[in-house]
């Protein structure tokens, strides 16, 4: 977090984590059936998205994360990415007791609002780092030392929850290698 930024929150200056580039306008293709409508918000998102740097930067992103928190072995520490919006405590609560920590691991809690994510990496920090994000879409990836090596989707909150700790088994060892 900048040296400079306010004790008392984020602000839009302070958010590192928020894009404010400027979009680029997509040029026009002759001889291309126009989408319609509702398909051209999906092709103006998608427009020139480079996949491979955005695992980068979800990455580093995670690694920025845990470097701001800096939560100590076995403990996970809470940040809040919306100032008026938040899940409920005893919500993150109730997740936190479904999804622990492993001995000799730490984690942190990006609270969006409608959505958590739950990062955890083991020693040396960042090495493995796996992230659940529990809400109404609920998704599991995984990198180990840097490589994606795993993304599930899941059905629900509930299989989320029932499939993590074999995830967490798997990934945040130190004799895993990635599958």
């Amino acid at each position: 977090m900048p040296k400079d930024a306010p004790e008392s929150g984020p602000t839009l200056d302070n958010r590192w984590w928020v894009d404010m580039g400027k979009p680029k306008e997509r040029p026009r293709v002759s001889g291309r059936q126009e989408p319609r409508p509702t398909d051209r918000k999906f092709f103006d998102l998608a427009y020139e998205f480079d996949q491979e740097l955005a695992k980068t930067h979800l990455t580093d992103l995670n690694l920025k994360f845990l470097d701001h928190a800096s939560p100590k072995p076995g403990e996970w520490q809470l940040i809040r990415m919306v100032a008026n919006e938040s899940v409920p405590a005893r919500e993150i609560e109730r997740l936190k007791q479904r999804l622990p920590l492993p001995p000799g691991t730490r984690g942190v809690i990006v609270d969006s609002g409608r959505s958590v994510r739950f990062v955890m990496t083991g020693e040396p920090i960042g090495e493995r780092i796996l992230e659940f994000t529990l809400g109404e879409e609920s998704s599991f990836d995984c990198w180990v030392r840097g490589e994606w090596v795993c993304e599930e989707l899941f059905r629900d909150l509930d299989d989320a929850l029932q499939k993590a700790p074999r995830y967490v088994d798997r990934y945040l060892t130190v004799e895993a290698e990635p599958s």
